[in-house]
């Protein structure tokens, strides 16, 4: 998947204009990539669109219209968009009740090691979870993490050939399984890699 350069932004004017439409439309985007393991786990599978809302909200909110500015958000969002061999997600934790939130987050240090995707005919891919910087420490764990899954050429012609997908967590604090993926978010998964790969 290609990643994004400044020829793909909109000027902070133009985007000011377009937003409301623009934004319409990633939201419902959002909605077929976006899936929940269990009551309080979700995962958003982040792609090029996702990604180009999220660096032009940043530009809009920080009024950043320079080009070296550009060229920083840039370079901390693109590593966000799938490669064509692989998928990125944004993990988040979600409670309602914050006191619930806090204890609970204490309880999973290190779930974001814990997510996995298979299918019938793959071992499971484990996530790669928040190379940027750590969010876990041996006392709690962020709400909000970032992931990388890396499926063997198996789990990619599976998702390919519609097969049937599996997606899961298995922390000792939360253990739950979504099997199988729904079908149209399994099929726009299939979309972020490439034919060859």
């Amino acid at each position: 998947m290609k990643k994004l350069t400044r020829e793909d932004l909109l000027s902070l004017e133009d985007y000011t204009e377009q937003r409301e439409s623009f934004r319409r439309e990633v939201m419902e985007h959002r909605r077929e990539r976006r899936v929940g393991v269990g009551p309080h786990v979700s995962l958003l599978f982040e792609d090029r669109k996702t990604i180009l809302y999220q660096a032009q909200e940043m530009l809009r909110a920080e009024k950043i219209f320079e080009k070296e500015g550009i060229e920083a958000e840039l370079a901390t969002y693109n590593p966000l968009i799938p490669d064509g061999k692989n998928l990125k997600a944004t993990m988040m934790i979600e409670y309602e009740d914050v006191a619930e939130r806090r204890a609970a987050l204490k309880r999973l240090g290190g779930v974001e090691h814990k997510v996995w995707i298979a299918s019938a005919g793959s071992d499971r891919c484990r996530a790669i979870a928040d190379e940027d910087l750590e969010r876990s420490t041996g006392e709690r764990t962020s709400a909000v993490h970032f992931l990388r899954f890396e499926p063997d050429r198996a789990l990619r012609e599976a998702f390919r050939n519609g097969g049937a997908i599996a997606l899961g967590v298995d922390h000792a604090n939360y253990h739950e399984t979504l099997d199988p993926l729904p079908a149209e978010l399994a099929r726009q998964l299939s979309r972020d890699f490439d034919p060859e790969s």
